[in-house]
């Protein structure tokens, strides 16, 4: 039976609202009773660098951005090779039940802890150990989550000079942005939206220009020259003041984001294109020439941003809990903004099987793989040609998006003339993803770096020192940098998955203690379930990476990783079942949001209400 992307749509829409509606509010008031009146960490320390009192819309936007890299573009498109209903499920099912969950807890709990990392969290809930084990292990998928990261956005703009000059121009964008806001016009968040768009729009609008004019040897360069200027772009984001490029260049990039979802859902309901994927592809079981795993365990750790990702843990409990100014502020960013990430990812599972399978195949392997599987492309020539560039053989799913977004524009009335514009705009989407989640990243690593190095050099734990500050950003660059130079999307993405959800579980797992903590042991179930079944996953998954893939093929490199990754999170899963024996004797709260709201109200001065 055929299945109409619309269809989808209008399911996805449904499902995901609900939730939201019902399951995130029941999460805020009962589970973790949220405080509209309890001064949060931004306001109550203001440092003007790190913690700013941000307006609702801007965090909403940078939290998002940075969450939302390519993992939900690329995820999904690569699972599509189990066909579309594996995806589908996960996605709706993951993201409301376990991605949504672990994003909002931990948000929560980060604000309660003055904004501090998932590391200080663990070590203040369960353990010493627990605590290191978990700044380790998040570290190590920091580092590999940027790698893959890199080398995916590096692989859509290689030799591309309109690509690169429009994602390139939206660097200088963000800081005008930023100092408009800081300087000229505090405060005009409207007037700064319009003039950033304009202006991110005019560098889409010329790119060709510049792609067909004496500057475009300027703007074309090789993977691995890109590579390496993305590290140094990195160094530059993790150091600078978060007001000057991080958050404006987050804001802008998501009106751009949820803009072009917007616009492809419009596109998708007016077109209604037919998923040419079948909903189980002949892969399902194994032996795919994407992935080289069945669809159980593996695209429960490819699809991972669109519906569980232990990386928004890094977020979560990294630069946002400094920029919210109202705990109520955390339902809409922590829980809503995961489910506008899953609605991103179905998009993209939308338009990645709505091209001919034959033509995906042909995209996303390799030409010696492609060669083995007897099979001809379809429309891929005439769509090489409409967009002016060579799609064959361009593997890690972002190529492939992009020239499926591109499809469905285009059969929209009176768009075919503009197929190229559209694949670019879709390739520059894309890499707004990529680059806002590698600048978030590395901001993050580097404070852990420093917390790290703070052990041995007290002064380096000063998150406003100087150089502490240059050498930390540096180190985590450098790090991230060799790995993505040594290796590429096929080996890179596995990992990445695998220590992904790992991370995930862990983060659940403290998540569960969080609740419990605060005497909501009743409701441990809500992180705890899905806490248990992403692990069972994701070891299966480790399992058959390591002893199917790894060692046969004698990338002992990604062996020790995933070892060592599997190791850190064992620790702090020990540690997280014996804290909760030790809380399950605790007595419960039975307060609901409404009843901590009303005790805090009663307490205040009438000058503070």
């Amino acid at each position: 039976m055929e299945m109409n992307g619309l269809y989808l749509v209008i399911i996805s829409a449904l499902v995901l609202a609900i939730a939201y509606r019902l399951y995130g509010a029941f999460i805020a008031a009962k589970v973790l009773t949220v405080n509209q009146y309890r001064t949060t960490p931004a306001v109550a320390i203001n440092d003007g660098v790190d913690y700013v009192p941000t307006n609702k819309w801007v965090t909403f936007g940078q939290h998002f951005a940075a969450i939302a890299g390519a993992g939900p573009l690329v995820g999904p498109v690569i699972a599509a090779q189990f066909g579309y209903l594996p995806g589908v499920l996960w996605i709706l099912i993951g993201s409301v039940l376990a991605g949504a969950v672990h994003d909002f807890v931990l948000l929560f709990a980060s604000v309660r802890y003055q904004g501090k990392s998932i590391a200080d969290i663990a070590r203040a809930e369960i353990s010493s150990a627990a605590g290191m084990g978990t700044l380790l292990a998040t570290l190590f998928l920091l580092i590999i989550t940027m790698a893959g990261m890199a080398a995916v956005v590096a692989n859509s703009l290689e030799n591309s000079p309109w690509g690169f000059f429009t994602v390139s121009a939206t660097i200088p964008i963000a800081v005008f942005i930023g100092v408009y806001l800081r300087w000229l016009r505090p405060g005009q968040i409207r007037e700064a939206t319009v003039i950033g768009m304009a202006l991110i729009m005019a560098a889409v609008i010329y790119g060709p220009d510049i792609a067909h004019s004496s500057l475009a040897p300027y703007f074309t360069w090789d993977r691995h020259s890109i590579q390496i200027m993305l590290a140094v772009y990195s160094f530059f984001a993790a150091a600078l003041p978060v007001w000057l490029l991080l958050a404006p260049r987050g804001y802008l990039s998501t009106y751009l984001k949820v803009g072009t979802i917007g616009a492809l859902a419009l596109g998708i309901i007016v077109v209604m294109p037919t998923l040419q994927m079948p909903a189980f592809s002949a892969y399902v079981g194994g032996g795919g020439p994407v992935l080289n795993g069945s669809a159980i365990p593996f695209v429960f750790i490819t699809i991972a941003c669109g519906a569980l990702s232990g990386f928004h843990a890094t977020v979560s409990t990294g630069t946002t809990p400094k920029m919210i100014m109202n705990e109520k502020e955390m339902l809409p960013i922590g829980y809503g903004a995961m489910l506008t990430e899953a609605f991103i990812a179905m998009m993209a599972l939308i338009a990645a099987t709505s091209l001919h399978p034959n033509d995906y195949f042909a995209i996303n392997s390799t030409a010696e793989t492609f060669s083995t599987l007897g099979l001809q492309v379809h429309e891929l020539p005439q769509l090489s040609q409409m967009v002016g560039e060579d799609l064959m053989h361009r593997p890690g799913g972002a190529v492939s998006l992009a020239v499926g977004m591109a499809h469905i524009f285009s059969k929209v009335p009176n768009m075919s003339h503009l197929m190229s514009y559209w694949y670019h705009f879709c390739i520059m989407f894309e890499a707004l993803f990529i680059l806002t989640l590698i600048d978030t990243g590395t901001r993050v690593s580097r404070y852990m770096v420093q917390e790290l190095l703070g052990m041995v050099i007290p002064k380096m734990k000063d998150t406003h020192w100087t150089p502490g500050v240059y050498f930390s950003s540096f180190l985590v660059c450098f790090a991230w940098g060799y790995l993505v130079l040594q290796g590429n999307i096929g080996t890179i993405w596995p990992l990445f998955g695998v220590s992904n959800q790992l991370l995930a579980t862990m983060g659940l797992a403290i998540g569960t203690t969080v609740i419990m903590h605060l005497g909501h042991k009743r409701y441990a179930w809500v992180t705890a379930i899905p806490c248990v079944f992403i692990a069972i996953i994701t070891v299966m998954a480790d399992y058959e990476n390591v002893f199917w893939n790894y060692i046969p093929e004698g990338k002992w490199m990604l062996v020790a990783v995933s070892v060592v990754m599997f190791l850190l999170v064992s620790l702090v899963m020990v540690e997280a079942v014996r804290s909760w024996i030790r809380l399950a004797k605790q007595k419960q709260d039975f307060r609901t949001e409404a009843d901590v709201e009303a005790e805090s109200l009663k307490d205040m001065q009438p000058d503070e209400v």
